[in-house]
């Protein structure tokens, strides 16, 4: 009978509360020794042990690497990665990106630490390796499990500090729910890119458009040896004037300019035709990223770069 493989990475779901009410790291996971686990069949490995803040990619492609070498064993019907929840949808998006998988591989954490009043750790475990062992999760690309809800690592962002039900997809919602007798899927998700990587060593930031912003900030930019820049614009995808002269010079310096929306709704595009407008800065050579948000087209872009992607294929990666 094949195993559920269950990664422990760190995070709040490792984590307990002390008498002064502060979250601390243990020694031991503290799930691990749960009773309710134990009518699972499983396999527990701690690869990391750290909050999520302390998340690298260069952490992310060693998690790649080791699921990969775990899905080639055969040994497993489903993966459970435990993960802090401030950086977990961009952890799953780059495994997302990286790692073609018939086994379902679901992504799972926690918002109150093991031993608070109402602690969402375990339950939302034992949800996630339900999922991760059913054949309906598999061929679905990576899934997060929180709070009886199945979202995919594309779609699912954070979006409240401390609320259980933190994680939602703005754009379309859940595609599954978890109950007590069943895993139920109401919509057909596909993963069709996969985008191999081996190293990383290209250099990608993300920027935020306000109101009144200046150029100083990307005038340094332009003066280091930075690859690509992710700026969440204004609206549908507009900037302060100020900006498009520099952002011109790190265009044509080779700079890979790629806009998003600050918005956590709706998709960039080339609509207005002002100075900072989207359809004049599509001219000038900036794209225009559709459905992501700016951590994740920051990992999508690092590693279309990593495999030297040309401008025309960065569009169209980014265009769908």
């Amino acid at each position: 009978m094949k195993k559920t493989l269950i990664i422990h990475t760190g995070g709040t779901i490792s984590m307990k509360e002390n008498p002064q009410g502060s979250v601390v790291e243990t020694d031991a996971h503290p799930l691990s020794k749960m009773e309710a686990l134990h009518s699972f069949p499983i396999e527990e490995v701690q690869l990391f042990h750290l909050p999520s803040p302390h998340i690298t990619p260069e952490q992310m492609l060693q998690l790649t690497k080791f699921i990969q070498e775990k899905i080639e064993t055969n040994l497993y019907n489903g993966i459970v990665i435990t993960h802090g929840t401030d950086t977990l949808e961009e952890t799953s998006y780059f495994i997302d990106l990286s790692i073609k998988s018939c086994i379902p591989i679901v992504f799972t954490g926690a918002m109150r630490s093991s031993n608070e009043i109402g602690s969402d750790g375990l339950y939302n475990l034992i949800c996630a390796i339900r999922v991760a062992s059913n054949p309906k999760a598999s061929n679905r690309g990576v899934l997060i499990v929180m709070n009886d809800e199945i979202h995919t690592a594309q779609y699912v962002t954070k979006t409240a500090t401390s609320n259980v039900s933190t994680f939602q997809s703005p754009q379309f919602g859940p595609v599954g729910i978890v109950t007590k007798q069943d895993i139920y899927f109401y919509q057909k998700t596909y993963q069709d890119e996969i985008i191999s990587v081996s190293s990383l060593t290209k250099k990608v930031i993300l920027l935020k458009a306000y109101a009144g912003m200046d150029n100083e900030l990307l005038e340094y930019i332009l003066s280091t040896n930075i690859e690509g820049i992710i700026i969440e614009a204004l609206g549908q995808g507009n900037i302060p004037p100020t900006l498009v002269p520099t952002i011109k010079k790190l265009i044509k310096k080779g700079v890979t300019v790629l806009f998003v929306s600050r918005c956590y709704k709706g998709i960039v595009q080339p609509t207005y035709h002002y100075k900072g407008g989207g359809r004049a800065l599509l001219e000038d050579g900036v794209i225009f990223a559709n459905h992501l948000n700016g951590p994740k087209a920051r990992l999508k872009l690092m590693l279309l770069l990593e495999n030297d992607a040309s401008q025309r294929e960065i569009m169209t990666a980014f265009r769908d």
